[in-house]
């Protein structure tokens, strides 16, 4: 069943009648009621959609101490949610989404997905077509196709959205792009951007692939963990975290941290569309004629390489490379090894016509390459305003922006990190349009037409010279999702 076909749960049922005027809520401010008192709707009625993992922050940081509410929660997983079930007892537990958000919606105001990335969508859809604010791990989806829905959303339902990008929020995201911007390194060319990842199982077989399966745990609703992802027996490979590396739930190194590294270039150089991407992989070869391929997993490493138009007075197209898998770009002349890649995480280097600038993880520690011909350099203030708490004020900007109504800025609006995760999932588009293949005519193993480079239609959201990649800018919906 495709996404616009009806699923089990009618969510247009929910704008019919009073749910309508619930989701049209307006917080009324304390002043309205006097100099220091603190009004219940002063507080953001939250749910949580995922318990565990990276939730845990999530949550501590949006709840603030009892700044805010936890109305609701959500976890198909009941191990995961223990710690919070247990903190706010009086919040509703349910395992189905869907039924949250048809029992709760009259008494939340936002919702906090922290789900795999499979899931990511078809939750924020449903509570947006409420009227519900959303704030959304990273990456904002599974597929392109979803982050620009998501985008397109945001804008008509009128909610306020934040991907869990904290960097975005960062001090030294503001500083690298007032660096850029100001021109210090003159027109950039060549974006490098690495990391360590990934530190999960990627580029071995899949239990699936094994044919291996476990008994289901008690506390797990393991038809409901799989939602859109096509069937398959339970393991305990899959869960909490080691989705990530598993083509049906996640998104790879790439989608885990893409949308921290490449966020930096893609504001500091107000990148748009790419206009062609390639990759290539790393892989085992387990005889002469057969590879070992990664229909399951995703491939233990990978370098892609995404061009966009060109700006200012060159001429020339800019490239953007990505590395993971402990590949890594060659160190330019006249900068410190230690410095460019002393940082576990990973690093970017912007390389333009007069210098070199490298920083690290959200932007951090900026730095001027060749030092000696940037002694003494003023450094421009950075244009966006700082946030309050930096990175770990990212939940609580998005809180107080919720409160404010539509339009309040924060860092990661989906208006800004629905693009950002359209170029961060080409590079998979293309890693899995590189590991396509057909058998060959003598029936020895394989061809593999997909290893070009592939041209990209922005606005139509189509490869033009390549028919079969295009399966991989939307992807179909297990039956009843």
């Amino acid at each position: 069943m495709t996404h616009e076909k009806k699923t089990s749960l009618n969510r247009r049922a929910f704008l019919q009648g009073s749910t309508l005027a619930v989701a049209a809520f307006t917080i009324v401010p304390r002043h309205v009621l006097g100099k220091g008192y603190l009004a219940p709707s002063d507080k953001l009625n939250i749910a949580a959609v995922g318990c565990g993992g990276k939730a845990d922050v999530n949550i501590r940081l949006a709840y603030n101490g009892g700044t805010d509410n936890i109305v609701a929660l959500c976890d198909v997983d009941d191990r995961q949610a223990k710690k919070y079930r247990t903190q706010f007892e009086k919040a509703p537990y349910y395992r189905d989404f869907r039924v949250m958000l048809e029992k709760e919606a009259k008494n939340m105001d936002a919702v906090i997905i922290t789900t795999p990335d499979h899931m990511h969508y078809p939750v924020a859809i449903a509570a947006m077509e409420l009227g519900k604010h959303v704030y959304c791990e990273k990456p904002l989806t599974k597929d392109i196709w979803e982050a620009r829905k998501l985008t397109e959303a945001a804008q008509k339902y009128r909610v306020v959205t934040q991907m869990g990008n904290q960097g975005s929020s960062g001090d030294g995201t503001r500083q690298t792009e007032a660096m850029v911007q100001a021109g210090l390194i003159g027109e950039v060319h060549t974006v490098e951007v690495w990391t360590d990842r990934p530190v999960w199982p990627q580029g071995v077989k899949s239990p699936k692939d094994r044919g291996e399966s476990q008994p289901i745990p008690p506390e797990v609703d393991w038809n409901l963990w799989l939602g859109t992802a096509p069937q398959r027996p339970y393991h305990e490979a899959y869960m909490p975290f080691r989705w990530r590396g598993y083509w049906d739930f996640g998104t790879g190194a790439l989608g885990d941290m893409g949308c921290h590294f490449m966020d930096v270039p893609f504001r500091a150089l107000r990148l748009g569309y790419p206009t062609s991407v390639e990759c290539s992989v790393g892989s085992v070869y387990a005889d002469f004629f057969q590879e070992a391929f990664f229909d399951d997993v995703c491939p233990p490493s990978s370098s892609i390489h995404l061009r966009f138009p060109a700006q200012g007075t060159s001429g020339k197209e800019i490239r953007l490379n990505w590395y993971d898998g402990g590949i890594r770009p060659a160190l330019p002349d006249g900068c410190n090894y230690q410095q460019v890649f002393g940082s576990k995480d990973g690093g970017i280097l912007f390389i333009g016509t007069k210098g070199i600038l490298s920083a690290e993880l959200f932007g951090a520690n900026p730095r001027l390459w060749p030092e000696a011909t940037f002694k003494g350099t003023s450094l421009p203030k950075p244009a966006r305003a700082l946030v309050e708490g930096g990175t770990e004020g990212h939940q609580q900007q998005w809180v107080k922006a919720c409160k404010k109504g539509f339009g309040t800025y924060t860092s990661s609006s989906f208006d800004q990190s629905g693009p950002l995760t359209e170029t961060v999932l080409m590079g998979n588009l293309a890693v899995r349009s590189y590991l396509y293949r057909e058998p060959q005519a003598n029936g020895r193993g394989y061809q593999f037409p997909g290893r070009q480079k592939l041209l990209w239609d922005g606005p139509t959201m189509k490869i033009t010279n390549f028919a079969p990649a295009n399966q991989f800018v939307k992807r179909e919906y297990r039956t009843g999702w």
